[in-house]
């Protein structure tokens, strides 16, 4: 079974980037994983300014809007560590907030899919055609936190002993 998520408000809508579940990462708190994003695609560029304003942004919409100004500048390496900027947030997303965690980890070994319309590349696109790598990022952060757990739960028991 393939479970698709998009909006806040649907099933599965806390895998959403813009659920409100916020994440503190190296000493700053960020309202949405989507703020965060949204912010790093500026760090160490001439328009690094605008973190500031990403950070306070209301709501998760504005910060995606402020981030995705054609005019501005990303950072020169943005394309090669996007990927791994977003699995960061979003495993601290799920490390940060048990009630979520559970409901990624009850999704056992289905197939996570944004099914955003317009996104070919975090999601799968109008047509199901796109790369769906906010989906993939998930089933990774899955993964990582059953070992991490069951790495715990191991070392509990020994430590009993």
């Amino acid at each position: 079974m393939t479970i698709y998520f998009y909006k806040v408000w649907q099933p599965y809508g806390c895998f959403s980037n813009f659920s409100p579940h916020g994440i503190k990462i190296q000493g700053t708190y960020w309202s949405t994983v989507e703020h965060y994003y949204q912010a790093q695609k500026f760090v160490g560029s001439k328009d690094a300014a605008i973190i500031p304003l990403i950070h306070q942004a209301t709501t998760p919409e504005e910060a995606a809007a402020l981030g995705r100004c054609s005019s501005r500048q990303m950072r020169a390496d943005w394309h090669q560590v996007k990927t791994q900027v977003m699995r960061e947030a979003v495993l601290k997303k799920f490390l940060t907030h048990t009630e979520i965690r559970d409901i990624l980890l009850g999704t056992g070994e289905e197939l996570l899919v944004e099914n955003s319309p317009n996104d070919y590349f975090w999601g799968c696109g109008i047509n199901k055609t796109g790369e769906n790598h906010l989906g993939k990022v998930l089933m990774s952060v899955r993964e990582e936190i059953r070992k991490r757990f069951s790495v715990t739960a191991i070392a509990e028991k020994h430590l009993q002993y």
